[in-house]
């Protein structure tokens, strides 16, 4: 025999990954996942709230534009287009009218107990979908409001 037929034989090396390969890859997947997906829903939070106080302040321009053709303001949402407008959530927002206290939403109070605006409250009822007249209260912590007469809108936990 030839040495070109002789065949050696060679250890066969097996293909692909490893268990310990591939549970590596795995552990690595999931930390990344732990650490992005917090921060994810934490921006989705913050875009939603942006969008309630631009909703407001969108409300509260067609509010105005009623008030100065009609020298009232409305007393409801659905004179000014509005009236089955959803905050991100999916809630409606809130609308009462102080001066004939129509609408479907409560007059707004602060820790006192008195009225954060002196003409009518917008608002939404934020992520939990719960609300409190006073916005000290906790189900108030989280929801958008119209404050200071227009002045603040924003959480009422920040006001």
């Amino acid at each position: 025999m030839s040495i070109s037929h002789v065949r050696r034989a060679r250890p066969c090396k097996a293909r692909g990954f490893s268990v310990v390969e591939l549970l590596l890859v795995v552990t690595i997947i999931l930390i990344v996942a732990a650490i992005a997906i917090p921060n994810l829903v934490s921006a989705i939070d913050l875009a939603r709230v942006g969008r309630a106080v631009a909703d407001i302040n969108t409300l509260e321009e067609e509010i105005a534009l009623y008030q100065s053709i009609n020298n009232v303001f409305p007393d409801d949402l659905s004179q000014v287009g509005y009236g089955n407008y959803l905050d991100p959530w999916g809630n409606p927002y809130q609308y009462v009218n102080h001066a004939t206290m129509m609408g479907n939403g409560e007059v707004r109070t602060d820790r006192f107990g008195l009225s954060v605006n002196s003409d009518y409250d917008v608002y939404s009822n934020g992520k939990d979908g719960q609300s409190s007249s006073s916005i000290t209260a906790s189900a108030s912590q989280d929801d958008i409001i119209r404050a200071a007469d227009g002045a603040y809108v924003g959480l009422a936990s920040q006001f």
